[in-house]
């Protein structure tokens, strides 16, 4: 029996404790939360789990094999680093700390313990984002070009992250999955409209070492609610609309080959427009198949999908987004690690 703790019964937390309770040989031991009230909620519905408002008691608690954090993003890196040093395996909601070296000190720590250091980037388990990763990885859609997000609504305004470190986490871990390339750079530009300095509309363009150019459009003051994404391949092109209930993935057999008439001294371009296939996607539930993936880790070693690697590598370009914003857009070579 693996048994597992939960911080932070909030937006997400219901979800979390939902997904792990359900798993065989898994047990939602505990919830930590400091509202008495969301604790109350837990009480009521999961009986047998324990719950507290003192989260120093769960790093003695030596029954507790694993800790789920869902807590607001500056927290990640102190209560990751406590669990660890505890003995825990580590699942972190996104995004996974709130810079690079903070990651890199908690990979350090959990490699150097023996302990699962992992990520909730959800959407990487989606039935549509596996089938995406099956089309590219097959060669169907041949060289990826280009990626294009839009991850737009009217939305709950954050007070500690932009809108950038609450959306984009979600596009980029998804392009970080679907293409084994290199970022080296971003150009991003934001605006604050509420006067504190948290941008709560952006736009992301990253720059990749095998010349893939990748765009992401975020913004919390939409009136129309947008998820859509579109990647470009040199054979096909794939549009992802999160927003439709059951054709979600649309794959147009749609290109263009250039060649030069040197007699002339112009570059032609033959465009190619065929058929638009829409693939059968399954109805697995995303969340648990990202639950199942943290407790295979620590059961048998096996190593997730949403590794630290995915969340390491959408921190390096959020934070350097971030200085690429507050410097008025100018391009921003992203770290090396």
């Amino acid at each position: 029996m693996i048994n597992v703790a939960i911080v932070g019964f909030g937006y997400w937390g219901p979800n979390l404790v939902r997904n792990f309770s359900s798993i065989p040989d898994v047990q939602v031991k505990k919830v930590v939360d400091l509202r008495e009230e969301r604790l109350k909620v837990v009480a009521q519905n999961y009986p047998n789990t324990e719950v507290s408002t003192n989260i120093d008691d769960l790093w003695t608690d030596t029954s507790i094999d694993a800790v789920v954090i869902a807590t607001p993003v500056f927290t990640h890196f102190p209560l990751a680093k406590k669990a660890l040093l505890a003995g825990k395996h580590v699942l972190l909601e996104k995004p996974m700390t709130d810079t690079v070296d903070h990651a890199l000190e908690l990979i350090e720590l959990s490699q150097k313990l023996g302990k699962v250091l992992m990520v909730d980037h959800t959407f990487l388990y989606t039935p549509a984002v596996q089938k995406m990763k099956d089309l590219i990885t097959s060669g169907q859609v041949g060289k990826v070009k280009y990626f294009d997000s839009t991850r737009i609504n009217l939305g709950l305004i954050q007070q500690d992250v932009n809108v950038l470190w609450d959306l984009a986490p979600h596009d980029i871990s998804i392009l970080d999955y679907l293409v084994n390339d290199e970022p080296v750079s971003v150009n991003a530009t934001g605006v604050s409209h509420i006067h504190n300095g948290v941008e709560n509309i952006a736009y992301l363009t990253v720059n990749y070492s095998s010349n893939i150019l990748a765009h992401f459009n975020c913004s919390w003051s939409s009136p129309v609610k947008i998820r859509m994404m579109l990647v470009g391949g040199d054979e096909k092109m794939i549009v992802f609309n999160d927003m439709e209930p059951t054709e979600k993935i649309r794959v147009y057999d749609t290109a263009h080959s250039v060649s030069s008439d040197e007699d002339r001294r112009r570059v032609l371009v033959d465009y190619r427009v065929g058929d638009v296939y829409i693939p059968k996607l399954g109805s697995a539930e995303a969340l648990s198949g990202m639950a199942r993936d943290f407790i295979a880790a620590v059961t048998t070693g096996s190593t997730p999908i949403a590794s630290w690697k995915s969340g390491l590598n959408t921190i390096r370009i959020l934070e350097a987004s971030q200085k690429s914003i507050k410097s008025g857009g100018v391009e921003i070579k992203i770290q090396n690690v």
